[in-house]
């Protein structure tokens, strides 16, 4: 058997009991065209999102608000770990699977990709790309997942190698880097596959690193163009910057964005700027992070922007979601903010239609109806702590909102807790966490929620626990919302009441983002189990909760 060789051969052969070393060539039609109309195969998820727009809805509607309380486990896949990992944080299962005709491609921690039966959960073959066990990463031993076209499966590893896999075997077809993992770059990110590219973004701001979105020719890896989201010297934006600046500026792009077809833009969000804490030493606005950046994806220009925190000392982060719709006949762009405000654009032009916040307490400032930003807490003194709403941890982290477009309702995963920061001055150093600030996220005094609410910010219902919830939503055709809870449950909803219709134990605590599909008529919902990652920066008090890595599959009984 030959197992685990270097980072670029790392490959399972499948030589020994109960795995075929195979799947069916189920990607191998798998183009453009089909993913542009993903939601027309609602038995598939074949892209993060499940489509393009970002709602994470799907119209499968076997499972019900009548029947849902009969759900049970179908399968659970689980991958155990072995020898020293890479990164000195913990690590989490934070993958969204994808399906595609019935079989599940599935990326772990520690860079592990499987292919998997997505009826019995079977392993079909497996990938094991070797991470450097000193890999810098600030927040987790973590990813988010593949993309998959082309008779191919797409990931990036966290020594920032983007990895082509042919989805049949598991084996690497191209192998190639797009980040310097001396300087503090790593790679978390679900890749999102656009016409003949490959799009990922970097990770690595708490290092001081250079954000940067870019994109490969998926056949053959070769680089075809990069944007960096802090502009150099005499480029658009560099005026909002000390001079020198952009070697340490952050703005990493590590949440996968969505894409307009018909506009032919790609919407990503950026990171927070770097030292996170010390604004002192970089005057500005600092774009282009904390952005949603319009870019062509056939070219990689900026389009438009827009910046959601002008010169941010909170580590509010802007990577996470961009929801696509439509609200009579205008193009909309709905974000919901680590600062805890809900901000919808024109998606065609970033135009602010309205903003409004969606979490309870917010003390570290306030932005009015025409998004004028107004810092209010900050810390702004060498030395002396200041505490705020909510802490860096964000009002929602990196885990998404979902859309219906069944309710016209927005399904938010809140986070009402608070934090100290105490500024310090920090020398920068290639390759060393570049905070400018020692944190102490709140233990006590936290709540969190599942909230609905519409395009314009009006919450329909909301469904209250006594920790943050911290998993992405999904929402579903037969009006049932499904997320999970920091202590191992995973919940369904009403989508019009959110009265809680049913609950599951799984063991460890869900920080990522459950998908659907159905094969032969039976709809299974995917909930990958496995608390960690940066759990101290949004609940400490469950830093040392149960770990695991646990993929549970439920479904309706057959009978």
């Amino acid at each position: 058997m030959t197992d685990y060789v270097d980072a670029g051969t790392a490959v399972n052969q499948g030589e020994f009991a109960g795995v075929t070393g195979f799947a069916p060539p189920v990607v191998r039609g798998l183009d453009h065209e089909r993913l542009l109309h993903a939601r027309s195969e609602p038995q598939n998820w074949l892209t993060y999102y499940g489509a393009y727009d970002g709602q994470r809805y799907s119209p499968l509607d076997q499972i019900t608000t009548g029947n849902v309380h009969r759900l049970a486990p179908a399968w659970i896949f689980q991958s155990g770990a072995a020898g020293i990992h890479a990164g000195a944080s913990t690590y989490a299962f934070e993958a969204a699977p994808i399906v595609v005709d019935g079989i599940m491609f599935l990326a772990g921690w520690d860079g592990w990709i499987w292919a998997l039966d997505a009826r019995t959960g079977s392993l079909l073959w497996r990938y094991k790309h070797a991470v450097p066990f000193d890999t810098p990463l600030c927040c987790g031993n973590v990813n988010r997942g593949v993309a998959v076209a082309q008779g191919k499966v797409f990931a990036v590893s966290l020594n920032a190698h983007v990895l082509a896999l042919d989805a049949e075997t598991g084996r690497c077809v191209w192998d190639v880097p797009f980040g310097d993992v001396r300087a503090g770059e790593s790679a978390t990110v679900a890749p999102l596959v656009v016409k003949d590219k490959v799009i990922v973004g970097s990770s690595g701001g708490e290092f001081g690193v250079r954000g940067h979105l870019d994109a490969f020719d998926l056949e053959t890896g070769r680089h075809a163009w990069r944007t960096y989201t802090v502009p150099g010297p005499g480029e658009p934006g560099a005026d909002t910057w000390p001079e020198n600046a952009t070697v340490r500026g952050g703005g990493n792009c590590w949440i996968t964005g969505t894409f307009d077809p018909e506009l032919n833009l790609l919407y990503w969000g950026t990171g927070n700027p770097s030292p996170d804490f010390d604004g002192e030493v970089r005057p500005g606005d600092n774009l282009y992070t904390d952005c949603v950046l319009a870019v062509d994806p056939d070219t990689g220009e900026i389009r438009w922007h827009y910046q959601y925190n002008p010169h941010d000392v909170w580590d509010y982060d802007s990577n996470m979601e961009n929801i696509l719709f439509e609200e009579d006949g205008r193009k909309l762009l709905g974000h919901f903010n680590k600062n805890g405000y809900f901000f919808v654009l024109d998606r065609t032009d970033g135009t602010l239609v309205r903003v409004t916040p969606f979490v309870d307490r917010i003390d570290w400032g306030e932005i009015s109806a025409d998004g004028t930003v107004t810092p209010q807490i900050y810390p702004d003194a060498e030395g002396e702590p200041v505490h705020f709403w909510p802490g860096p941890g964000g009002g929602k982290e990196w885990t998404h909102a979902a859309y219906s477009p069944r309710t016209g309702l927005f399904y938010v995963p809140a986070q009402d807790v608070g934090a100290t920061i105490t500024r310090r001055r920090q020398e920068f150093k290639e390759g060393n966490p570049y905070w400018g600030a020692s944190v102490a996220v709140d233990t006590e005094d936290m709540a969190g929620y599942l909230t609905a609410v519409d395009a314009h910010g009006r919450e329909a219902w909301r469904w209250t626990n006594d920790v943050p919830m911290c998993a992405s939503v999904l929402a579903t055709g037969g009006d049932v919302v499904f997320t999970g809870e920091p202590t191992g449950e995973v919940n369904g909803y009403h989508a019009r009441t959110g009265e809680l219709l049913w609950q599951f134990q799984t063991g460890s605590g869900i920080h990522s983002s459950p998908t659907t599909y159905s094969i032969d008529g039976r709809q299974y919902l995917a909930v990958p189990s496995g608390w960690g990652s940066w759990a101290d920066g949004f609940l400490p008090g469950l830093i040392g909760g149960s770990h695991g890595d646990a993929l549970v599959v439920f479904a309706l009984p057959e009978h």
